[in-house]
């Protein structure tokens, strides 16, 4: 196989082993393997095929683009970075959909935070950050990678809805009710000046460690470096 269809190969395998063992698998492997286990080996092969995925990446570059990169692109990308990144800080507290959480006590709370914005603000995050990629650098491994990245975050949300509620009953239905699946961009004004400070300062580290990781100027740094 070319180094391409070695990294769609990888891709296919991280989002179909992620849905298979999230789903259709894990009452087997949790009978089999115990709560803690199944996450165990969850993890591991996460890593492992994510790894892979990084492994292969850098072997399938290619000058093609799908369409040109230029500042207004950029710019997009950074702002989509920068929600994606309160995003996902917001969601590391108050999330019933993590397994370490308390997610009864969690959907039966009032939703806020980011939580106003979308129930699923991590899924949200990663495909954000997907998006940011797809646009400034349309190369086909960006494309297959952060597009399978994306489509995984998203199918992923969705089908955890489905999960949840057969889990939870009336608990995440009430959830659901409160919440919505799509972001409501008016409601990112009430996250906080905090979480976008926060947000702020981690998309500066990253953009400037993005220039030493991958080699391409990000954020500012590509205006000012």
């Amino acid at each position: 196989m070319s180094p391409l269809e070695s990294l769609v190969a990888a891709n296919l395998l991280f989002v179909g082993g992620h849905l298979l063992m999230s789903h259709p698998l894990r009452a087997p492997m949790v009978g089999a393997l115990g709560e803690r286990g199944f996450l165990g080996v969850y993890s591991l092969v996460s890593v492992a095929l994510l790894a892979w995925v990084g492994h292969l990446f850098p072997q399938a570059q290619s000058i093609w683009m799908a369409w040109p990169s230029g500042d207004a692109l950029w710019i997009v990308a950074s702002v989509l970075t920068i929600f994606a990144l309160a995003l996902l800080l917001g969601s590391l507290r108050g999330n019933p959909a993590l397994p370490q959480t308390d997610a009864l006590a969690a959907a039966n709370a009032r939703a806020r935070g980011v939580y106003a914005v979308t129930r699923h603000p991590m899924m949200w995050a990663f495909a954000l950050w997907a998006m940011a990629h797809i646009l400034v650098w349309p190369s086909p491994r960006t494309l297959v990678t952060a597009g399978a990245m994306g489509v995984l975050a998203l199918l992923g949300a969705h089908l955890q809805d489905g999960k949840k509620r057969a889990l939870m009953g009336d608990a995440w239905a009430a959830w659901e009710a409160k919440t919505s699946y799509w972001p409501r961009l008016s409601s990112f004004a009430r996250i906080g000046w905090g979480l976008w400070l926060a947000a702020l300062a981690l998309w500066l580290a990253a953009t400037w460690l993005h220039m030493w990781m991958a080699g391409i100027p990000a954020g500012i740094f590509r205006w000012t470096g």
